[in-house]
């Protein structure tokens, strides 16, 4: 069926009529926006049977990609566009008596995600189904998802994020197709004719739901599908306990099943924290590979074959489960032996690593793998065992290689290693990342296994982070382009670049930026109330709160300017407005610390009249994708400042790129091959390189900073007295000179500052020459084509998954 307005206006109609038994004069918003999300989402159910139908007839492989977060912010307006049904639809909901601007903008966020991880699976699931790759998503429907933040006496407060409220309109539950997951009992094995059988016994049963959520691709009638699992408890409530008054116990078994899918990265600084994560991702992964299994054999009738037609992503540690669950399978229900079952599950599974911290390469403790998942214990330790073999004889017996690559080793099961013996295919997500991880972080496994180690750099999907949030700036690149072609074809942005020199198209650049920074401030006053300066430049460091991601460098700077400010307070300057967003987690102090240090920055810059029309800061209240999408297009600067060598990638760079934004940067992740494409007159880099931070680490002294740079010390004593709300931060001051618990300033902010400092005055500098920066701007957007997901997994689809794509 071909839908337009008319089409639309009826199904919408009826979907009001049977779901809500209200007319559309009747219906509040709330009921049209998710009549509208129902009618989009049959549309595409029904395109998506038809695509498995296709798959399954020319027997085409596979993938699944499995990631604890997918965060897929608002899906109305994005499915809308991809189907091609935007303009419709809204003269549709026009028509009907409502606003399509308001329906669009009282969508939840689905906070199925904390980050970059869960925005990247976000981005490859859309590009993964315009490009025609066979694909589905997997994750856990949590009830709740990542917080809302509250910033309450400048402090972060987490609230509840009930997104299913109006997002779960979306969701499609197939309870006939849910699977069973067991937690701990006890393992017996027998031999039965020469055959070694297990027996699973006393264990306690999760029922796993699945609720699908249907994925469109831009121009195209493919549709992928992105499952989620919901928990829930086989048992009935217990109505003896229930009539005896004990209402509670009654429900007892519900609750702890509910639990695992309730939210998502629950606390994990205690044994039941731990407890519970390793239940959710056991849970994830049985559930997953339980139904990827059995829709195979539906179609094949054996899972001999399983790995010519499946590959199965797995998105960082959290589901490398999958290896000895597959393994379970593949020997306990299929009956195979051992070396098949481990060919099948080396040449099904590759493994995207995400972070060289040591605190993110995920260890368990041996005892709670030993209770809560006894059969998948046994078969780590093969794993384990064979794998530690194999060390043994490539390295000759030399022990601490052995140590450092063992899967278990002093009580703990470490997942990346697992990750490593078990894959066919280890990639990191960018260039400098890929190389620390061949030449540091795994080295030692890569000698053994050379061919299993690549790069794909990370991708955005330019769709969403360009010609959908930023409809100015698409306008201008369709009229200059000729076209709409660099929706499918991102390089075409690089025809923009003959447009450099041409002072009417660097006017309208400009004006795109203005207007744009215009509708951010007034979406900030209805927000938060904050009235911003849209005649300062709009610098921005936006991301998840972590000390390596450097958000005190960038206050260690922005309270130098305001001494030298109260010093001269008739100093000319570049108006400047700093805005930040992040989210903590729960359990980081220090995070949650500069998080109140940067509103008590605030509080002082912003009620000293000097600073009037200068300088001001702002921390941006719940920062989650519906809010990126209204900043990006708006934003100047680009803070990309982490510790060299620190971040993998990074995806929010691209998209500040992609919007005409300039990078003050490190030489860290993605930056370093935007600075390949931008030489070093279209970005600002400054501070230590990785090799350079690596070895000032072993033998640093933050205090010769301290003591040499006036200005620093000066920086670093205000924070140690406070501000004007009668806050001090004299722990962060001790933390960065002497260390608390763990090297003095760890991620080398004093060892950068001089230069960032430099860096960022650089920066205002080029900003007087309005030409000269509307210039950079545009090469910045003309040559950010590099950086869109397309390219990314067509690279998986080409080196790691074997599949065909549409080119």
């Amino acid at each position: 069926m071909t839908y337009n307005k008319e089409a639309l206006k009826e199904a919408i109609v009826q979907k009001l009529r049977l779901n809500y038994g209200c007319t559309e004069q009747q219906a509040n918003d709330g009921e049209m926006l998710k009549a509208c999300a129902m009618v989009l989402r049959d549309i595409m159910a029904e395109r998506g049977v038809q695509t498995r139908l296709d798959t399954n007839r020319q027997e085409k492989r596979k993938v699944h990609y499995m990631s604890m977060e997918f965060l897929m912010g608002r899906s109305l307006m994005k499915n809308a566009y991809n189907l091609g049904l935007l303009e419709p639809l809204r003269e549709a909901v026009g028509e009907l008596g409502f606003k399509a601007a308001d329906l669009f903008d009282m969508e939840p966020d689905a906070g199925l995600g904390n980050g970059g991880l869960g925005r990247l699976a976000a981005c490859y699931l859309d590009s993964m189904t315009t490009l025609d790759i066979p694909a589905t998503g997997y994750s856990i429907c949590y009830e709740l998802g990542i917080f809302k933040q509250k910033i309450v006496e400048g402090q972060q407060v987490e609230l509840p994020d009930d997104w299913k409220n109006l997002g779960d309109a979306w969701l499609m539950p197939k309870p006939q197709e849910a699977e069973e997951i067991h937690f701990g009992g006890k393992v017996r094995t027998r031999w039965d004719n020469g055959h070694h059988m297990v027996v699973h016994e006393d264990y306690t049963r999760v029922l796993a739901i699945p609720c699908d959520m249907e994925v469109a691709g831009y121009g195209t009638e493919h549709v992928n599908t992105l499952r989620l699992w919901d928990a829930k408890s086989p048992k009935p409530i217990d109505m003896q306990l229930f009539r005896a008054g004990q209402y509670l116990q009654a429900s007892e078994e519900q609750a702890m099943a509910d639990v695992i899918s309730k939210i998502l990265y629950p606390e994990d600084n205690h044994y039941e924290g731990k407890s519970l994560r390793l239940k959710q991702q056991y849970f994830f992964v049985s559930a997953t590979v339980q139904s990827i299994t059995r829709q195979h054999i539906e179609v094949y009738g054996t899972l001999k074959n399983f790995h010519e037609k499946n590959v199965i992503q797995i998105n960082d540690t959290h589901p490398a489960l999958v290896i000895p669950e597959l393994m379970r399978i593949l020997i306990d229900d299929a009956g195979m032996n051992w070396e098949e079952a481990w060919h099948i599950t080396k040449n099904a599974v590759a493994y995207t690593n995400h972070t060289v911290l040591a605190e993110a390469l995920e260890c368990w403790p041996q005892k709670l793998m030993e209770e809560l998942l006894p059969r998948v214990w046994q078969i780590i330790q093969e794993i384990s065992k064979r794998w530690q073999e194999r060390v043994e004889g490539f390295y000759h017996g030399d022990m601490q290689k052995v140590e450092k690559m063992a899967i278990i080793w002093g009580g703990s099961v470490r997942m990346a290693n697992l990750c490593i013996a078990g894959g066919t295919a280890v990639n990191g997500v960018s260039a400098l990342h890929s190389d620390i991880l061949r030449n540091d972080v795994f080295r030692d496994a890569c000698v053994m296994e050379p061919e299993k180690f690549k790069n794909v750099t990370n991708g955005i999907d330019h769709r969403r982070w360009l010609a959908q949030i930023n409809p100015g700036l698409d306008s201008l690149i369709c009229e200059l382009t000729g076209g709409n072609d660099y929706l499918t074809v991102p390089q075409k942005l690089r025809e923009l670049e003959s447009y450099a020199d041409d002072a009417a198209v660097l006017k309208r650049l400009e004006e795109i930026k203005q207007q744009n920074k215009e509708a951010f401030a007034k979406f900030a006053k209805r927000q938060q109330g904050v009235v911003l300066n849209t005649n300062g430049i709009f610098d921005v460091q936006v991301k998840r709160l972590h000390e390596y991601k450097r958000q005190l460098l960038n206050v260690l700077h922005i309270i130098s300017l305001y001494l030298q400010l109260k010093d001269h307070p008739d100093m000319e300057m570049v108006p400047q407005t700093f805005l930040f967003g992040a989210k903590a987690a729960p359990g980081y102090a220090v995070a949650k610390r500069i998080i109140q240090l940067i509103n008590s920055l605030a509080d002082e810059i912003n009620n000293n009249p000097i600073c009037k029309d200068k300088l001001q800061v702002v921390f941006l209240e719940n920062y989650r994708v519906s809010m990126a999408e209204m900043l990006m297009p708006a934003s100047e600067v680009s803070q990309q400042i982490s510790t060299a060598g620190k971040e993998a990638s990074g995806t929010g760079n691209m998209k500040f790129m992609m919007n005409g934004a300039l990078t003050v940067g490190t030489l860290d992740g993605a930056n370093v091959e935007m600075h390949e494409m931008l030489g070093d007159e279209n970005i600002f880099l400054f501070g230590l390189t990785a090799d350079e931070a690596a070895r000032l680490s072993t033998n640093y002294d933050p205090m010769l900073f301290y003591n040499r740079d006036g200005m620093l010390r000066r920086v670093l004593d205000q924070i140690k007295h406070g501000f004007r709300d009668g806050k001090t931060y004299e722990d962060l001051y001790q933390r960065l000179l002497y260390g608390a618990n763990c090297p003095a300033d760890q991620y080398l902010l004093l060892a950068d500052f001089g230069s960032y400092c430099a860096a960022e005055q650089r920066m205002v500098n080029t900003y007087r020459n309005r030409e000269q920066w509307n210039k950079m701007s545009l090469r910045n957007i003309a040559r950010s084509g590099i950086f869109a997901a397309d390219r990314s997994i067509a690279e998986y689809a080409e080196n790691i998954w074997h599949v065909p794509y549409k080119k």
